[in-house]
């Protein structure tokens, strides 16, 4: 599986840094996103970070949220765009405009903590 880590970070602390490392161990396809670093992305866990995943090259299966619900709203048109079909929405990634956002067009959202969701604990990272 090609996992998009929306709000990838440097800072090993972060959840966003955390998911990296936890879809790494049990063997997905790692791709950093993040939207704050423009063109100058530097890699993430060694990783080549993209800054939108529009720009990631071929197809991804799964996007995970870990940025401010305002954030994640500006991303969704891409994601729905690049055709990915699951989007995990991470706690504290959430808003309920956001979660109607991305059922107007026509994502499969799910409300959950995508590391717990592949049977991983966010206190191992």
């Amino acid at each position: 599986m090609r996992v998009a880590v929306i709000g990838a970070s440097e800072d090993r602390s972060k959840f966003g840094n955390k998911a990296v490392r936890a879809f790494r161990q049990v063997g997905h396809d790692v791709v950093p996103i993040n939207p704050r670093c423009g063109g100058a992305a530097r890699p993430i866990e060694g990783l080549e970070t993209y800054s939108s995943v529009a720009d990631v090259p071929g197809r991804l299966d799964v996007a995970t949220l870990y940025v401010h619900p305002v954030v994640g709203e500006q991303v969704l048109e891409e994601i729905a765009a690049k055709g990915i079909p699951e989007l995990w929405v991470n706690p504290g990634a959430e808003s309920d405009s956001l979660l109607r956002r991305a059922q107007a067009l026509g994502l499969d959202a799910r409300l959950q903590c995508s590391i717990l969701a592949i049977d991983e604990s966010p206190a191992l990272y």
